[in-house]
């Protein structure tokens, strides 16, 4: 019996069992609180859809329609290694001329008639795109070693109608850009888009309203990921 009794005394007395209870969330608060953040999704999708349909506008479909100038396909990247040199004989990386679109005239050192107004129809074109011409620079390659007469540097220096003047040696230029058949490499202009690939060709004499209704859709089509602005260029 002792022993018994003793037993009942160590052993330890059953706590009562304890249920907690905790509150439900508010289905209300819940709903809220999803709704949220759909509207956040919807926001950014709405914010994204014009970069996403400029890409897809631009490199899926591509801007084929009736083009006045000869679209390039497949585009023809400006090589990494292209050796460029400025006015003042300081080597220019090919890069550099990346993050803008590039109206391009390939024309020799000695600017003759031909080559003076090839380079005012160039600044004639982007004057005519208006707003839209910060998107745009002027760059004259000058295949060979020889800088251009003083002269012409000077005009195309004046505020407003600034080129970016590089040489090249002309076998290397020839190996990027390309003339139609039966053409010399003069007798062009070239569109380089922001990637730096050369993806259109045109007559250096061209109908300056229908190239620049090309320049337009090109502009239109990369508006959503194209910004005004290339390090280094010209303004």
């Amino acid at each position: 019996m002792s022993g018994s009794n003793s037993s009942a005394r160590g052993s330890a007395s059953p706590e009562p069992l304890s249920f907690a209870v905790h509150s439900l969330p508010d289905p209300r608060q819940v709903t809220a609180q999803r709704a949220g953040r759909w509207k956040m999704l919807l926001v950014l999708a709405l914010c994204a859809a014009p970069v996403v349909a400029s890409y897809f506008t631009f490199y899926v479909i591509r801007p084929h329609g009736s083009a006045y100038g000869e679209l390039i396909s497949p585009t023809a990247e400006i090589p990494a290694d292209l050796p460029l040199t400025d006015v003042q004989g300081r080597a220019v990386p090919a890069a550099s001329l990346q993050g803008q679109w590039l109206l391009v005239v390939a024309q020799p050192a000695a600017c003759g008639a031909a080559c003076e107004r090839q380079l005012y129809v160039q600044r004639q074109l982007r004057e005519m795109l208006g707003k839209e011409r910060d998107r745009v620079d002027k760059v004259w390659l000058v295949p060979g070693d020889t800088l251009p007469d003083a002269r012409v540097l000077s005009a195309i220096s004046q505020k407003g109608a600034e080129v970016t003047v590089l040489r090249v040696p002309s076998d290397r230029l020839a190996a990027w850009l390309r003339p139609a058949a039966g053409k010399a490499l003069s007798d062009h202009f070239y569109v380089v888009d922001p990637l730096g690939r050369w993806m259109l060709r045109a007559p250096a004499e061209p109908e300056p309203r229908k190239l620049k209704a090309d320049l337009d859709k090109l502009l239109r089509a990369s508006a959503g990921w194209d910004q005004a602005g290339r390090p280094g260029g010209p303004r």
